[in-house]
């Protein structure tokens, strides 16, 4: 097979991110910290060029005719500048995940037995419009003392840019190599397939963004995948509903930002609840330029909603679209949920404890409310400082994925001649 140049620049820079992350592992907690506060000053320092860098591509993401919900996760701001450069001085803040001592024990022959915790390695972080996972994932990365790939999206390419070249200057001042962070500027997708399938180099895959990145990462690599997940969520408003909170929580959950996967895609609710509260609940679509796809039942509530179809009950939208389904009992709702749900998050809204323990315990998602917004769903929300993705999977880690989750174990053993 021909090797291209895009193929053999992406197996260097892993090479590269490889000996680098041997040097991240042996740094104090408080070389660490320091660089991420160099970091953060830096990126506000130099706020101007990555907006300006910004600009260019939302440009010609409207030249292609990008959807809103599309443009608002491609979009920086001062303010989201200054938010992700926050998140890093949280990071800043917590405990180092790693070497630390999980369990330790000694067994009936005097072998002394520890359980530490110890950096992966390599993470190669595979996602789409996001400019501020750059951001949040090499804080995370480095702070766990790893290394990490970046292979953005194509429509962020000069947002990226400027963020990693802002870093890379950054961590010239600090004891952490510049080579720890490398940026696959290429478009091409033989640079994407590489970072599949260079397990000697890269010790996990992190995929951030919609099903066909996710799945075509799952389906294709050969590098172990901590997978991240959609979020088709759901809101089951029970007929003990508190009327005030359910509407609160709903507005919020759906249009704080609907671009988001802990955002609101499917609320289910009570017929007796609807039926007792149909008109503040239509005011309040209303009011919010919610547009409904509902069921025959839900409609005749909502006059001005368009029926749903069987795409509706299982779409992302992203949008201040939603999708309304009636149910007569919790069992329904939580069918409901397990048939279409992505193991995202799930909320209800009950003053029944009992209602909402059954709820807890039979709904399988990675993250579960009751009487709050699945807004919450997030690293910085949850106090991990910032996260690198939402795992819907049940191996090593699930749920919002902070320090943690990027750490793995070691076994060390000390005697003094044990034999088997």
């Amino acid at each position: 097979m021909n090797v291209t140049k895009e193929q053999t620049n992406v197996e260097a820079q892993a090479i590269a991110a490889k000996k680098a992350a041997k040097k991240v592992s042996l740094l104090s907690n408080e070389e660490k910290n320091e660089a991420l506060h160099i970091l953060a000053d830096r990126l506000e320092k130099n706020t101007q060029d990555i907006l300006d860098a910004n600009e260019k591509d939302l440009q010609e993401g409207r030249e292609k005719g990008y959807e809103e919900a599309y443009l608002d996760r491609l979009a920086l701001s001062k303010e989201r500048i200054t938010d992700f450069a926050e998140g890093l001085r949280q990071v800043a803040k917590l405990e180092d995940p790693t070497g630390r001592t999980l369990s330790n024990w000694t067994l009936d022959n005097g072998l002394l037995v520890k359980k530490v915790s110890v950096p992966l390695g390599v993470i190669g972080m595979i996602y789409e419009a996001r400019p501020n996972v750059t951001v949040d994932a090499t804080g995370l990365a480095l702070k766990s003392g790893n290394a990490i790939i970046l292979k953005g999206g194509s429509s962020a390419l000069s947002s990226n840019k400027a963020i990693v070249q802002v870093m890379h200057e950054a961590l010239n001042e600090t004891k952490i190599p510049q080579e720890a962070v490398q940026f696959i500027a290429s478009t091409d997708r033989v640079a994407t397939q590489q970072l599949f399938t260079m397990k000697e180099h890269i010790d996990v895959l992190i995929p951030r963004g919609g099903g066909s990145l996710i799945n075509a990462v799952v389906n294709n690599a050969t590098v172990p995948v901590l997978e991240t997940g959609v979020g088709n969520c759901h809101l089951y408003i029970d007929v003990e509903a508190d009327v005030e909170k359910a509407l609160n929580i709903l507005v919020n959950a759906k249009t704080d930002r609907p671009a988001v996967c802990n955002a609101l895609e499917t609320a289910i609710i009570h017929k007796e609840w609807l039926d007792k509260n149909k008109e503040a609940l239509d005011a309040t679509f209303k009011k919010h330029n919610i547009t409904v796809h509902g069921d025959e039942t839900a409609l005749r509530y909502i006059p001005n909603g368009v029926i749903a179809t069987e795409e509706d009950w299982a779409n992302e939208y992203l949008s201040l679209d939603i999708a309304v389904k009636t149910v007569n009992n919790i069992e329904e709702a939580i069918d409901h949920i397990e048939t279409y749900g992505t193991k995202h998050s799930e909320a209800i809204i009950t003053e029944n404890n009992d209602t909402a323990k059954t709820f807890m315990n039979l709904v399988d998602a990675s993250a579960l409310y009751h009487n709050a917004s699945t807004r919450f769903t997030d690293g910085g929300a949850l106090g991990f400082g910032a996260e690198i993705g939402i795992s819907t999977q049940k191996l090593h880690a699930r749920g919002p994925m902070g320090l943690p989750a990027l750490t793995t174990v070691k076994f060390i053993m000390s005697g003094n001649g044990q034999i088997r």
